[in-house]
């Protein structure tokens, strides 16, 4: 049940998505802006762990869960470390998620050779 519960999730989140980029004028950058601040104020306002624990991946995937781990790596910084932790929180909480797609990006295209769209 856990995979038909992440996979209509995700599918239904994805499906917003795409409406939002056929039907308004949004780039997809600000789409998936979006993406990662609803998933901080779901965080915020408790909503994120529920909605995680029954969607599985379907809730982490499309980038809300970037912007919960974001959400919590401030929120925690600024527990330990008072005002500065609102400018290393989320830095720090995202590096490894960061560094390791950009390292196995480059990786892939060492392998694919990619090339230049006409």
């Amino acid at each position: 049940m856990d995979y038909i519960n992440a996979f209509w999730v995700g599918g239904l989140i994805c499906a917003f998505c795409q409406i939002l980029l056929e039907k308004t004028k949004m780039m997809p950058g600000r789409i998936m802006v979006l993406l990662v601040c609803s998933g901080a104020v779901l965080s915020f306002l408790n909503l994120y762990d529920p909605f995680a624990d029954y969607a599985k991946a379907g809730a982490s995937v499309p980038l809300l869960g970037f912007g919960h781990l974001l959400y919590q790596g401030v929120k925690e910084a600024v527990d330990k470390q008072g005002f500065i932790g609102l400018f290393t929180g989320g830095l720090r909480a995202g590096a490894a998620g960061t560094s390791g797609a950009l390292i196995f990006g480059y990786l892939a295209s060492l392998v694919f050779k990619p090339k230049m769209k006409d």
